[in-house]
């Protein structure tokens, strides 16, 4: 399975990410190991989907981060 996952940082600001390791991942979030996360802690993990196919997690993940991807996590995610 891979998992889309979106974060919310200190700053009130969304981060979407894609890994096959959510717990892992977390984590590494949690610790300050992940650079576009590492000023804007602490996070919380507000949502995330699973979906067994690769590419199709990393292009919903691509589509989550474009304009009209954003405004679906603000109307349906969170």
């Amino acid at each position: 399975m891979y998992y889309i996952y979106i974060l919310k940082c200190k700053d009130g600001e969304m981060y979407t990410g894609c890994t096959f390791d959510l717990k892992e991942r977390i984590e590494r979030h949690e610790n300050g190991h992940v650079p576009a996360t590492a000023l804007r802690l602490p996070v919380k993990l507000v949502s995330y989907v699973a979906i067994s196919d690769k590419y199709k997690a990393f292009e919903f993940e691509k589509y989550l981060k474009s304009g009209s991807g954003r405004a679906f996590i603000k109307k349906h995610l969170i």
